[in-house]
């Protein structure tokens, strides 16, 4: 019997960025999942940095970090947290990762002395990966980021534009999705960005199967037949994708709009029946839940939310499955050194420090979690938030006020936080680090194993004595310490291989940090447990 082929989606935008590709690739995967399919997603960034490790937040958003220590494009965080799943680095590739391959592989002579060219070796390479990515699964959708036109993203169109002939018509579709912008001034949604982009597309040899229209509004019916016949695409298989109220939305949006029935007869899958029942339940409590709750998050890189994207989405799950709605105060830690936690945090729930590199708005951070502590308000510290709420602790009850991280003063007479030669990596393999390696090339990356003390909050967020979770940073916490501290009521709740990775207080109602990052493994339809533990303890302190 001949094993079933991979069926592609490929999944294509125009006009400009930011328009939803990642949602519109989340949400496909979403119903087809639901209908019973083995659902792999791809994510190609045509940009030449080999990862978006060591670009800037403000530049990229967050840099989302798979289980095998990958770091990757944000928007493998919403095919993680839509599909319930969790992805490796074979599921985000870059164009510098591919030229850096084809470049090693020309040097090691696997070339046979050939020119090497964009097409076929660009191309091929691009080839392998896809259907590396596709193993094992009924269905792979594969986003290629940036607009259709760009420089960059030419050879990736050329790649799916090959697969079509390889594979057959029936196991590939390209879906589009564009820009239907409204002209206030004339009262108009304008169908012409959508023709042109439809065009460049057809121009460079790819004919979309399914038009995915982003619009501020809903789209009349003659409209969207206008442009199916302008860009010559079926009626059915326009789809309007209106702002929504939350992103979980968008799935039920396109099921309402029969979005499965075109796409199950490009590529042949039958009469399609997803089971959306919970889904539907838990995007009801996001819209309408019957209580909610503040708290304060305390971050740096508040011009752009996108920088803290897993986390804020981690709330909503939480939320959702207490039938909440998670108020958050974002709260700068520069301007709260400057005007004080009671003005800014004083009639809070919950205060949540996030992570972060750099001196900057650290001592805004450490007044925050000293705060916290003092008032008995709920406490979540993640990755550097832990770190700080130990140097916090060292400071104002071990009376060590020059305490602080080898990161911030190499000098510091008290480094509670230091930076350690060596360490067992995701894999098992031991890793050598410096201060002077290149950066991204000291981190502890991807998941690991945390041993949970009984009895704390770490253990009964949980219910189990052994956890995993992600990791992305470069300093750790400093077992020296852990004697002085433990006595003096803040405990260590969580260690790895020696390693400490969870501190609680004692004399508390709950007070955790952690220096993993639990926002990675949240989902909608499975919150993290140490998130949603927090949430819960924001409410009760509430009542």
């Amino acid at each position: 019997m001949q094993e079933q082929r991979t069926k592609y989606i490929f999944i294509t935008g125009g006009v400009l960025s930011s328009l939803g590709k990642g949602i519109t690739a989340a949400s496909i995967g979403t119903l087809l999942k639901a209908s019973g399919f083995r659902v792999g997603v791809l994510k190609l960034d045509p940009y030449i940095n080999v990862d978006p490790g060591t670009m800037s937040p403000l530049e990229h958003g967050e840099v989302f970090v798979t289980k095998d220590g990958a770091e990757t494009d944000l928007d493998l965080g919403h095919y993680e947290r839509f599909l319930d799943t969790s992805l490796t680095r074979a599921n985000n590739f870059t164009t510098g990762q591919i030229y850096k391959s084809v470049i090693e592989k020309e040097r090691k002579g696997e070339y046979l002395g050939k020119t090497i060219q964009v097409v076929p070796h660009i191309v091929n390479e691009i080839k392998e990966r896809i259907k590396l990515a596709g193993e094992g699964k009924d269905i792979l959708i594969v986003e290629l980021g940036g607009t259709t036109g760009d420089i960059e993203g030419l050879p990736f169109l050329e790649t799916f534009r090959q697969m079509k002939h390889e594979l057959g018509r029936e196991n590939v579709m390209n879906v589009h999705v564009t820009l239907l912008p409204y002209i206030k001034v004339a009262g108009e949604l304008k169908t012409k960005p959508t023709q042109h982009s439809v065009q460049e597309l057809r121009r460079i040899g790819i004919a979309p199967h399914m038009l995915i229209l982003r619009a501020e509004q809903p789209v009349p019916v003659e409209l969207k037949r206008k442009i199916a016949y302008a860009c010559d695409v079926d009626e059915t298989s326009v789809i309007e994708a209106i702002d929504a109220p939350t992103i979980y939305q968008v799935p039920l949006d396109f099921l309402a709009q029969n979005a499965l029935e075109p796409i199950a007869h490009q590529l042949k899958l039958g009469e399609l029946s997803p089971r959306m029942e919970e889904w539907n339940s838990l995007v009801k409590r996001i819209l309408a839940p019957s209580d909610e709750v503040t708290i304060a998050f305390v971050g740096k890189y508040l011009d752009l939310k996108e920088s803290y994207k897993s986390l804020t989405e981690a709330l909503i799950h939480a939320g959702a499955h207490l039938d909440s709605r998670v108020k958050i105060r974002w709260v700068d830690s520069e301007q709260l050194e400057e005007e004080g936690s009671e003005k800014l945090l004083g009639d809070l729930q919950g205060i949540l420090v996030a992570g972060g590199f750099g001196r900057r708005g650290v001592e805004g951070k450490i007044e925050a979690i000293r705060y916290a502590r003092e008032q008995k308000i709920p406490f979540l510290g993640i990755c550097l938030g832990m770190q700080l709420s130990m140097i916090e602790y060292a400071r104002h009850v071990l009376g060590y006020d020059d305490a602080d991280s080898m990161e911030f003063d190499e000098q510091t007479k008290h480094p509670i936080v230091y930076l350690i030669d060596e360490f067992i990596d995701a894999s098992g393999a031991r890793q050598v680090r410096t201060t002077t390696s290149p950066l991204g090339g000291t981190m502890r990356l991807g998941e690991y194993r945390c041993d949970v003390k009984p009895d704390t909050n770490l253990e009964k967020a949980y219910e189990s004595s052994v956890i995993y979770e992600r990791h992305r940073h470069r300093y750790e916490a400093n077992p020296a310490y852990r004697e002085e501290l433990e006595k003096a009521g803040m405990i260590v709740s969580g260690e790895s291989q020696g390693l400490i990775e969870a501190v609680e207080v004692v004399d508390h109602p709950w007070f955790l940090g952690v220096q993993f990052h639990p926002e990675f493994t949240s989902r909608l339809q499975h919150p993290n447990p140490a998130i949603l533990a927090f949430i819960k303890a924001a409410m009760e302190h509430r009542e």
